[in-house]
């Protein structure tokens, strides 16, 4: 589910980092956020550890260490950083090494590292600050790269959802009627700020767009189990939650009782400026 603020709600749309009470909600339920939310594609993980100049490597938000231990498994040495204590004792509990902060305003205390990776993070991370950090830890020809699951709900599902968010939350500062635009266009003025952020931060080459094209299956109690995970979600009261999912499961139920996901990975990388 994308998490856009909508216009005319809070602070600026599209800012989602200035959201700091859903951007530091995940941990209320961490333990099922490592078990719903799902992995990354091997070929982007290979992608990034042969693109980098060694092996050192810092995950932004890293949560319960999904990516990290992607990345652990490809032979990474991966230190996390992540705002949300209980996401961050998933983690350690699971093999990363995590410190608990804010990135714009984590204390490196003179490390540098080979790659700096955020996994659906980076929308929480102020693009420009946030770029200045990462550009300043990085050695010289040490990769960036931000990504993020772009998906696709199928079009009664997406209804739906959007239905049951709007009439549980009609003062929510996200933008429900997302889920029934085509994924890609939601997450454009995203990826575009990314991208600007490290433009104008400087000290990188000029970034590129990776896609990775994949697909999963879910039965309805899986969908089920990820949704609580999603931003807008997070901070619902149960009995509202229980609403809202009882209306999407009924709309699976009328499919079948599974769907089959499409799914794009999106990356925005840059390539630190210097000799390595």
């Amino acid at each position: 589910m994308p998490t856009v603020p909508s216009e005319g709600s809070g602070p600026p749309a599209n800012e989602p980092h200035e959201y700091r009470q859903a951007a530091e909600s995940f941990g209320s339920d961490a333990e099922r956020y490592d078990r719903a939310r799902p992995r990354y594609p091997e070929a982007l993980v290979e992608r990034i550890v042969s693109g980098s100049p060694g092996t050192g490597l810092l995950d932004v938000g890293c949560g319960t260490g999904i990516a990290a231990r992607q990345f652990q498994a490809a032979g990474c040495t991966v230190l996390g950083v992540d705002p949300d204590p209980r996401m961050a004792d998933v983690a350690r509990r699971l093999g990363t090494e995590v410190e608990v902060a804010r990135f714009e305003a984590w204390d490196p205390a003179g490390r540098d590292f080979d790659a700096v990776v955020a996994a659906q993070s980076w929308h929480w991370v102020d693009p420009v600050v946030g770029a200045a950090v990462a550009q300043r830890v990085l050695r010289p020809r040490g990769r960036f790269a931000a990504f993020w699951h772009v998906f696709q709900l199928p079009a009664e599902v997406g209804k739906a959802t959007a239905a049951a968010c709007r009439r549980a939350m009609p003062d929510s500062p996200f933008g429900f009627g997302a889920m029934t635009r085509p994924a890609v266009d939601v997450y454009r003025p995203m990826l575009a700020k990314a991208a600007d952020g490290i433009r104008e931060v400087g000290g990188f080459d000029e970034p590129e767009e990776w896609t990775f094209t994949w697909e999963w299956s879910y039965t309805r109690d899986a969908w089920l189990d990820v949704m609580p995970t999603q931003g807008a979600l997070t901070r619902l009261p149960a009995d509202t939650l229980a609403s809202v999912l009882e209306e999407v499961g009924t709309a699976i139920d009328a499919m079948g009782g599974r769907f089959t996901m499409p799914y794009t990975t999106v990356a925005v990388t840059a390539v630190r400026t210097g000799a390595a």
